[in-house]
């Protein structure tokens, strides 16, 4: 548990780093200029995910804590691939952001639904069967 904490503090504290280094134009690509529409969204949207993110408490349970720092951190991603559907003018990466958004929002929805059935009390457990792996020699 103390492990996992730990993980999930740096994950965070390095988040929080970078978006700073990135505000201040240290980042690698610094010439983009910091007016920049797109850029000014990009920037928003993980200045969103950090506060959302640094207001979570911990709530003693590793899987709550995941999954609670985990729907920010999707939020962003779909917010981000949304600027790219608006500003992105590579095919390829435009069909990314579109998988993005649709692969993120599922996820949100089921660690929603997770949630909500923890906090009614009523915990599902993991009932997804282990796969059958089996060895053809």
């Amino acid at each position: 548990m103390k492990i996992l904490t730990k993980l999930l503090a740096a994950v965070i504290a390095c988040s929080f780093a970078a978006s700073i280094t990135v505000q201040a134009g240290t980042h690698a690509d610094g010439d983009q200029p910091s007016t920049d529409p797109e850029w000014s969204e990009l920037i928003a949207s993980m200045d969103k995910m950090h506060m959302a993110m640094g207001a979570i408490k911990r709530s003693g349970n590793a899987d709550v804590d995941f999954v609670r720092l985990m729907l920010p951190h999707h939020q962003a991603a779909i917010d981000m691939a949304k600027t790219q559907l608006v500003y992105g003018k590579d095919a390829q990466m435009r069909r990314l952001a579109q998988e993005i958004i649709t692969d993120q929002q599922s996820e949100i929805d089921l660690m929603q639904r997770w949630l909500k059935q923890r906090e009614s009390g009523h915990p599902t457990g993991n009932h997804t069967p282990a796969p059958d792996i089996k060895k053809d020699n």
